[in-house]
Order: structure tokens, then sequence, then C-alpha cells
């Protein structure tokens, strides 16, 4: 996919160095300066072309001419994909429990990459599958997709996630949780409250409790691996199912986590919105239960 962006240089960036109001103003990366340098016409100002080592004109125009994206080598499989946004920029999906965002050795055909990969195709589409967030095979919900390298970069780190969990125990009161998360020397996949990790802050609220179960919705300041998983384990309530880190498997065969609610700030038109996406049946049935 070829996508043309335009900005104006405003009156306070004006005499910038060229470099420096691509970073900072149109949010690319350095690799990606470099591939546009290298390409016939990739940075343009007042229709010449603009070096990294040039000053920007306060209402000059600077147009960037993104090069076409390399073809996916996932392969596309037919299936059903639950949409809940879309344009010529983003693909917002709700990812189902039980299926990978992303093929690994034991996942070649069966995760959202390639069920993207086929829609996409159908559509007359080619770009590479970039998920802005990733959730784990067992954690359902929505997953932000990026169609161009400049959305991706933009979007990194700028969208505002909204988790539901099912825990155990009755959680008394809403809280935050800041403790530093990471791996021991012998774990490859439990993650650890430990003092030399890295640090993780998770908010907590309650929506509805009885004396065995908490349905709650969490919102979190940082992103780490298992960040929820770990965080509420830690606090003796580990997610229904989560046998990882102490739940369950009574209820639910999977950890009782969703993402259910994105706040985005579009990397094109810079317009807020929100998506949300239905809690799924497997949870609803103990939260009506908790209800």
């Amino acid at each position: 996919m070829s996508e043309q962006l335009k900005f104006t240089v405003p009156d306070e960036c004006d005499k910038m160095l060229a470099k420096n109001f691509l970073r900072k103003n149109c949010y690319l990366s350095a690799r990606m300066i470099t591939q546009l340098v290298r390409k016939k016409d990739g940075i343009m100002m007042n229709e010449k072309i603009l070096r990294t080592i040039d000053f920007v004109e306060s209402g000059a125009e600077v147009i960037i001419n993104l090069p076409e994206d390399r073809q996916s080598q996932i392969t596309p499989v037919k299936g059903n994909l639950d949409i809940c946004y879309e344009d010529s920029n983003l693909l917002i999906v709700n990812k189902p429990p039980l299926m990978p965002v992303h093929p690994v050795k034991q996942h070649q055909e069966d995760t959202l990459a390639n069920l993207v990969a086929y829609y996409a195709a159908e559509k007359s589409e080619n770009y590479t599958f970039r998920a802005i967030n990733r959730l784990d095979r067992d954690t359902s919900g929505l997953v932000l997709i990026s169609k161009d390298r400049y959305s991706a970069n933009k979007l990194k780190n700028s969208v505002d996630k909204t988790y539901y969990a099912i825990c155990h125990g009755k959680i008394e009161s809403d809280g935050t949780i800041k403790a530093p998360i990471g791996l021991l020397p012998e774990s490859k996949m439990v993650r650890h409250i430990l003092k030399e990790g890295k640090a993780a802050i998770t908010h907590y609220h309650i929506i509805y409790s009885s004396k065995e179960l908490s349905f709650i919705e969490l919102n979190l300041e940082t992103g780490k691996t298992h960040q929820i998983r770990c965080h509420m384990a830690s606090i003796g309530h580990p997610l229904l199912g989560d046998d990882l880190y102490g739940g369950s498997l009574e209820k639910i065969s999977r950890q009782a986590l969703h993402c259910g609610e994105m706040k985005i700030k579009h990397p094109i038109t810079d317009e807020e919105f929100i998506v949300k996406a239905k809690i799924p049946n497997d949870m609803m049935q103990i939260i009506n239960q908790i209800r």
C-alpha cells in the first residue's frame, strides 16, 4: 500500500532542522526516514527534494511519499473476522479466545494474522500485518492493526485500552498496583514481582463482586507481558482460568480476560474515537452469576 502524507510547517517550527521536524512533527522513525531518503521523491518541500540536513520553512508544505509495503509472507486463511472498525489506515477486530495473534511454530495457519491476510487479499489490499497491541492466545478482545508503517509508528504507546477480568476472591475496593515485573533466571514464561524488574502500574475498579469472585475493569499505565495476570495474582486475586498464575479452571478453560475498549487518536486525522467489543459468552455466563 502506497500512501502520501502532507504536513504544513507551523510558525514555531520555522528554521527547524528537517530531520527533527520529521521525527517530532511527522512521527517518522529513524528507520523510515532512511528509507524515504533513498526513495526518489520520498520527502519533498514545496515541490523540491527535502534533505534531512535542510531546514524547514514556516508555511511550507512537506510531502512524504511512503514506500509500498512488501508482500506479506503470512498464509491467507479464510475465516470469520469480527470487525469493529476499519478505514484506509486501520483495522480493529475483536479476537476470540484461544486464537493466537501471530503465527508461531505450533500455530502456522490458525492465527488472527492468517484471517486478516485472507480478508485483505479479498479486498485487493496488500499490507504487512502490524498488530499495535498484542493479546495472549487465551485473552479475547480488541486488536488494533495498522495498514501502513507511518500509522504503526505514530500509534505506538498512544492507545488507551480498557480490560475486563474475573478474579478469584472478593476485592473490597478499587486500587492501583505499582510493582516491577520480570523473569527469574530459571523462568522462561511466568512473570514475577522483582525489585530489579521493569516498572509496571495497573489500576483496577470493581464492577461486581461476590464472596468468591470479582468482576473488574483495568487500565494500564504500562504494557508489560502478563502484567494484569501477574499483578492480580500478586495481591491474592488471580484471574479465573489462569492456572499459570494460580487461577482455577473449574468455571472457565482460559484466563478470564478481555480487552473491551480502545480510545484512539487517529494517526492521520487526529480525531479521537472509542471502539468497544462485547465480552464473550464464556465470561458473561460467570459475570451473570456474580451479578
